[in-house]
């Protein structure tokens, strides 16, 4: 794919966005949750752990920490005993109940909307303050970039950056803001159903005709070394974030 002017991606951007909306009309955030502070909370569990594990996790945590008070007057070992299966268990316990204090302390129990209120909160990052703003309350203030996101964005030609943070400047200037929420959902789902890190399936992909294919190399035959589809373009390493499922 040749070089192309920002007009030339917005307008490739458009039509990418079209495409996995007409595949996955109902993506939405797979964390389990039926309010701002549960998905708060599973936010902060989901680093470096996959959504299932971490449903998995608060199907019983929810049931028996209702409130932000809950989580923060918790004996530590027995929030530790509920998520142990997690990894970073003990960190993560004491980031949740660091949090849930400043939110009883400082904000009456309640989530707060806005970024600079969000991340001020104990073990609540940028990726994690865009999720809770977007999903709990429609809120589009940036782009949610994890692992998947960063990868495809890659794969897709829409970012040579590899820090969440340029990576997500250079995608919100190519997504409507309006659709920032949606865009992450988007790329997620994709990168779980049909673009896999290793064994991509662009030969079903429905963006594939839009998609340069940074990175994914061809089988050849018996005693070629693999070579990259998108001739002369250099595979660039996927960026990291949480894990994938």
């Amino acid at each position: 794919m040749p070089r192309e002017s920002l007009q030339q991606k917005s307008a490739r951007m458009k039509k990418i966005i079209a495409a996995l909306h007409a595949t996955y009309p109902h993506a939405h955030c797979e964390l389990n949750h039926t309010s701002p502070l549960e998905l708060l909370i599973a936010t902060i569990l989901s680093a470096q752990c996959t959504d299932k594990q971490v449903n998995i996790v608060t199907a019983d945590l929810f049931k028996k920490y209702r409130t932000a008070a809950d989580y923060a007057k918790a004996p530590p070992a027995e929030l530790e005993n509920y998520i142990k299966r997690i990894g970073l268990f003990r960190a993560k316990a004491k980031n949740i109940q660091a949090c849930c204090r400043a939110l009883t302390d400082q904000h009456g129990g309640q989530v707060p909307r806005t970024m600079e209120e969000l991340t001020s909160l104990g073990g609540v990052g940028r990726k994690t303050a865009n999720v809770v703003l977007g999903n709990a309350f429609n809120i589009n203030v940036g782009v949610v970039v994890d692992t998947h996101v960063a990868r495809l964005s890659h794969r897709l030609g829409l970012t040579r950056a590899t820090t969440a943070e340029k990576i997500e400047q250079d995608l919100q200037k190519l997504v409507p803001q309006e659709q920032w929420c949606l865009f992450s959902h988007l790329i997620i789902w994709h990168g779980r159903r049909r673009c896999a890190a290793r064994a991509p399936d662009c030969a079903h992909c429905e963006v594939r005709d839009l998609c340069p294919r940074i990175g994914v190399f061809a089988q050849r035959a018996p005693g070629i070394l693999p070579g990259p589809l998108n001739d002369g373009t250099k595979a660039r390493q996927d960026a990291g974030g949480t894990a994938q499922p």
